[in-house]
């Protein structure tokens, strides 16, 4: 019996655990941090054993082969260990997709690959498929191969978790864009970056498509870089393409071969220049999938926001509070800020990923009269805003912040939380950071 060893036992490693154990492997799952109550609850009904709090070595190093969480780098003790001991690393996405026949439509992208992969699986429910959500959102994708059946799933998928990806082939595969982000775990190189992205298509035959922007200079730069077997399905703000999306006046259009989709953009459901990027990647993929065209009006009209993603969350005496959470680097809070029509009181912080704050200066200085800092150490916010934002503040809590921009903020403005930064220092993720704001929001 072949042994498998998951490093991490959040929903990713669990859910891998839980499959091993299905197809007959001898399991061991360890975490070096705390398991949560669910896992740990779910690791004791199969019957997998587990640790937490530490690494045995002499119970990892044993493995045929160890599945890894994305959220563990590579160069973690232990994974050096384990690579320098010969033992392949793989991912969830790598592990499933061994025992999943079902098509596979995989998005990823520095910003909106979260709230494409929602509208796609919206759409794609809408018109009655038997789809799975997974990868980086909902349900694991590997526990969901292990006791459930789908014939389609769609899969966020973050560079992370193509680190670990080698045979693993999307039918579809779209990026969405590629900026500046998590350059600390690729040795602060755009390039190393970019081709990590990449590797979405790699395994990719002419039977499948491809769906990227064609506006996005980086993403551009680097197609010459690779070979993609793929059909290539492009999507512009700029100009028409041959096969794609592009906007037609104040239509957004999807043309594949003959067959054209159109629709307003007024009526798209999620607002904002980057959120018809967001409906174009998705509206295509719906076409390949033969999806009806008014189903797909439809379902971009009707679609409702993803949680932590520009989601209003109620306004309290004409002043709107907005869950941005999700906005973990600085091109996500551009397209945030962008999109904002009222004053801005801009609550910000967190983990800094060597940002680069100066292309939000020009927004700044136009949207935003009060920025609040949110963080251990915020000394960056102060250093790059200063004489642009009226007033910059501090906290170290979600509480503290919304009390504070209660305060500030005036009838017509709206309190913006979108921190550019990873949740770390305060919070266990973005989840827990966007939950907290709202909770505070909730009890003003």
């Amino acid at each position: 019996m072949s042994r498998i060893v998951i490093l991490g036992g959040g929903e990713s490693g669990a859910g891998a655990a839980v499959l091993a154990k299905v197809k007959g492997f001898d399991v061991f799952l360890s975490d070096k941090g705390e398991i949560a109550p669910e896992y740990a609850e779910m690791l004791g009904k199969w019957d997998i054993p587990y640790e937490s709090g530490q690494h045995t070595e002499e119970r990892i190093l044993n493995a045929d082969e160890v599945i890894k969480s994305p959220g563990i780098p590579a160069d973690a003790p232990i994974v050096r260990k384990i690579t320098e001991a010969g033992i392949h690393v793989i991912s969830e996405i790598e592990f499933a997709g061994r025992y999943d026949k079902a098509k596979k439509i995989c998005i990823t992208g520095s910003n909106g690959k979260t709230t494409t992969t929602s509208l796609i699986y919206y759409l794609l429910q809408q018109a009655g498929l038997n789809v799975g959500l997974g990868g980086n959102i909902g349900k694991s994708y590997a526990y969901q191969v292990a006791t459930e059946q789908h014939d389609i799933y769609v899969l966020e998928i973050s560079s992370f978790q193509l680190d670990n990806m080698y045979d693993f082939k999307a039918d579809i595969a779209i990026i969405t864009n590629i900026t500046p982000d998590h350059l600390d775990r690729y040795d602060h190189s755009i390039e190393k970056y970019a081709m990590a992205k990449f590797r979405i298509t790699q395994n990719m035959d002419r039977d499948d498509c491809f769906i990227f922007c064609s506006d996005d200079e980086i993403t551009i730069r680097h197609l010459d870089q690779i070979v993609i077997k793929a059909k290539m399905l492009p999507f512009s703000q700029k100009k028409e393409v041959r096969e794609g999306a592009f906007l037609r006046g104040d239509r957004m259009v999807v043309r594949i071969g003959d067959d054209e989709c159109d629709m307003f953009l007024n009526e798209l459901a999620l607002g904002g220049k980057h959120n018809v990027y967001n409906s174009m990647a998705a509206a295509i993929a719906g076409k390949v999938m033969d999806i009806d065209n008014d189903d797909i009006r439809r379902s971009l009209s009707s679609f409702q926001a993803v949680e932590h993603r520009l989601e209003k969350v109620m306004s309290i005496k004409d002043v709107l509070y907005i869950n941005d959470s999700k906005a973990t680097n600085v091109d996500a809070a551009w397209y945030a800020l962008e999109c904002q029509d009222r004053p801005v009181v801009w609550i910000v912080g967190g983990t800094d990923k060597g940002n680069d704050y100066s292309v939000l200066l020009g927004l700044a200085r136009e949207k935003v009269k009060a920025m609040i800092c949110m963080g251990l150490d915020n000394r960056k916010f102060h250093e790059s805003f200063k004489g642009v934002v009226p007033e910059i503040h501090d906290v170290t809590s979600a509480d503290d912040a919304v009390k504070l921009a209660s305060r500030i903020a005036v009838a017509g403005d709206v309190v913006l939380l979108s921190p550019c930064c990873a949740s770390f220092d305060l919070f266990r993720n973005y989840e827990d950071r966007g939950r907290k704001f709202k909770e505070a929001v909730r009890n003003l």
